[in-house]
């Protein structure tokens, strides 16, 4: 607990570094370009293929129904960019996460090893870039395949505020543990801290992912909003962004710190 808080209060300085808050920037304006011209041409259709799904399944009239018999007419034409919201937004989340991950995360690191605390840690070079990638591709594969087996409920309150956190959380966990430790720790050291640890990532993950979560909220705030989400979005990346930069600040934090008092536990060689 002692190290979770501490790596925390060490990210919260370091968030505001003119290098990390580039690195923030940096995975923001390729996510940003690449989701601009997809919204650009596709968000309007997109609204039209909600409504006529929503209007004419069978799966989801009842929706329409219903609220017209309890008096909320009124509400059916906000429905249509809510739930596009709600599909397009784990995608977003998701790219920029990736891109962060293979852009940002070793930047992070980097910055973080030369700290004073960490001068002094060999690096033992226990992962490798490919390794990274295989990490990577499992860890979404699976985070892919839950979003789409709970994405039928995630429009619906309070749900949407609780699986999308544990998701990235647990996706946060997995990407940043790995790329961390990849070249500091040797792949024994990097296996047992993961195992010994693993509860602590967990939370700081789910936690994150909490914060991640805040942007959603504005999103659904008002229909206003919500009708302008491919230019609103573009600014809540940024957010995404750094809220992702500052969970590879409290990794590098924590887990560098976790690696030198084992090898000071165990007589290592720093």
């Amino acid at each position: 607990m002692k190290n979770l808080v501490k790596s925390f209060g060490l990210s919260v300085q370091g968030i505001f570094h003119p290098w990390v808050l580039w690195l923030s920037l940096r995975p923001f304006l390729m996510s940003a370009l690449v989701w601009f011209g997809i919204l650009w041409f596709f968000w309007t259709p997109l609204l039209d293929q909600t409504k006529n799904f929503i209007t004419n399944s069978a799966l989801t009239s009842w929706i329409f129904v219903t609220m017209n018999q309890v008096g909320w007419g009124d509400l059916r034409s906000i429905i249509s960019p809510y739930l596009s919201v709600v599909i397009i937004m784990p995608l977003i989340i998701l790219t920029l996460l990736l891109i962060v991950s293979f852009t940002s995360i070793s930047g992070v690191v980097g910055h973080v090893g030369r700290a004073k605390n960490y001068q002094d840690l060999n690096c033992a070079h226990g992962g490798s870039f490919w390794g990274s990638i295989a990490n990577t591709s499992w860890s979404t594969f699976i985070c892919l395949l839950l979003i789409i087996v709970t994405l039928p409920v995630w429009w619906i309150p309070p749900i949407f505020a609780i699986i999308p956190p544990l998701l990235w959380g647990w996706l946060t966990t997995r990407l940043m543990s790995y790329d961390v430790l990849a070249k500091h720790a040797s792949e024994v050291e990097r296996k047992e801290i993961l195992r010994e640890h693993k509860w602590p990532l967990l939370t700081m993950g789910i936690i994150t992912g909490l914060m991640g979560a805040i942007p959603s909220f504005f999103w659904l705030s008002s229909v206003f909003v919500l009708i302008l989400f491919p230019l609103v979005s573009i600014f809540m990346m940024w957010v995404y962004s750094l809220v992702f930069i500052f969970a590879s600040l409290w990794f590098s934090h924590y887990l560098l710190l976790a690696l030198k008092n084992r090898r000071l536990l165990k007589g290592d060689l720093m």
